[in-house]
């Protein structure tokens, strides 16, 4: 049952009549207003609403563009310069009836990150949901191995992208928006070969925490999604052939013994873009296989 100026979705304080029940644990019935039970059916989630995916050519990004269109939203996808992956993923988007602007180029430079939100909401008219989600490692066995070079590379490429992004983003969302940002398990429990990505994607859990702190009040809802060992191109990019080969397998850090599919993944941004999560901001949600982490 709904009471009369429901909070749902709102940011303004919201108070409640005085009351009291002698008996625990109360009664629903004697409730004034009612507890909010059964949000109004609205058909898809995401039904109007327009995406930009970052990485949205394959892997999780891939996955994410599907389950989204799915749901009714309308996509733009970023990407560097995979074209056929791209191309696959519009195809298929657009096989499945929905609507995909493609945008090729470089998020490390400001610029390009602005004309993707830009060209965006000049192709669909409008921003709803913005998902940060592209991201590259190295494998290196140690510290002293990083360079300069490749620190500033993954920084730039894994975190200041996400900064570009959101700041030519925000002028254009609006109450009801959501930013959702791609972090890792690595921010949790940390990786000894991948120490500066590593590095970054605790940025990113930082990120999200004080941007959802900062735009509470504009009704902008930011969280983050942790993915455990997925099965997308930055393994076999990454890794060793022998690495890949027992990828996610590990029984000290994943209890579910297997890699997981972005297609698992998914449907985690399914839910922070839509309204089912509108009661979440500043938090991260953790596909991870069972690995148990701080929250």
């Amino acid at each position: 049952m709904e009471c009369q100026n429901c909070p749902i979705g709102q940011t303004a304080p919201h108070s409640f009549p005085p009351q009291h029940q002698d008996q625990q644990p109360g009664l629903e019935c004697q409730m004034n207003p009612r507890p909010i039970s059964e949000c109004a059916p609205t058909g898809p989630k995401l039904a109007n609403r327009v995406a930009l995916i970052t990485g949205g050519d394959s892997g999780i990004g891939r996955a994410v563009a599907y389950a989204i269109a799915k749901e009714g939203a309308k996509v733009s996808i970023a990407y560097y310069d995979e074209d056929r992956d791209a191309q696959e993923t519009a195809e298929h988007i657009r096989q499945l009836g929905g609507e995909c602007l493609l945008l090729r180029g470089d998020l490390k430079d400001p610029a390009f990150a602005k004309r993707c939100v830009e060209q965006t909401v000049e192709h669909f008219g409008t921003l709803d949901i913005l998902i940060n989600n592209h991201a590259v490692q190295f494998i290196r066995r140690s510290i002293l191995d990083i360079t300069r070079e490749q620190l500033s590379l993954v920084f730039q490429n894994n975190v200041y992208s996400f900064f570009y992004l959101i700041q030519a983003a925000l002028p254009h969302l609006h109450p009801g928006s959501s930013i959702i940002n791609t972090t890792s398990v690595t921010a949790y429990q940390g990786h000894k070969d991948l120490i500066d990505y590593s590095a970054t994607k605790g940025a990113i859990v930082a990120l999200t925490r004080s941007l959802a702190l900062s735009l509470v009040d504009q009704g902008i809802r930011v969280n983050a999604v942790a993915p455990g060992p997925i099965w997308t191109p930055l393994i076999p990019a990454s890794f060793s052939a022998e690495e890949v080969r027992t990828f996610g397998s590990s029984t000290s850090k994943v209890p579910m013994l297997r890699a997981g599919q972005p297609c698992e993944v998914a449907p985690c941004y399914v839910f922070l873009a839509s309204d089912d999560s509108s009661y979440m901001t500043g938090q991260v949600l953790h596909p991870n296989g069972g690995t148990i982490v701080g929250s």
